[in-house]
């Protein structure tokens, strides 16, 4: 996709069509890097942000059980092949 850098006030800057916004998780804060001559722009949101907490609650509420118990045993490979 091109898109031109337009004057913001003193500034220079571009816009960024809404789906990708949406696409990258980017919102009100990012993160730009300079990186081999080229200009990222990263969310400052992470992905998996919360699980640890998420996970403790679970455990806390003796949430964290398997949903199909089934497979707990797992395979006769995970058995005698894998290394634990």
């Amino acid at each position: 996709m091109k898109t031109k850098i337009v004057a913001i006030g003193n500034s220079r800057g571009i816009r960024i069509p809404q789906a990708l916004l949406k696409q990258c998780q980017l919102e009100d804060a990012i993160e730009l890097e300079v990186r081999n001559g080229e200009l990222v722009i990263r969310s400052l949101i992470k992905p998996r942000t919360g699980w640890t907490r998420a996970f403790r609650e679970m455990a806390s509420k003796k949430d964290d059980r398997l949903l199909d118990p089934g497979l707990s045993s797992g395979s006769e490979w995970d058995k005698t092949e894998w290394t634990w």
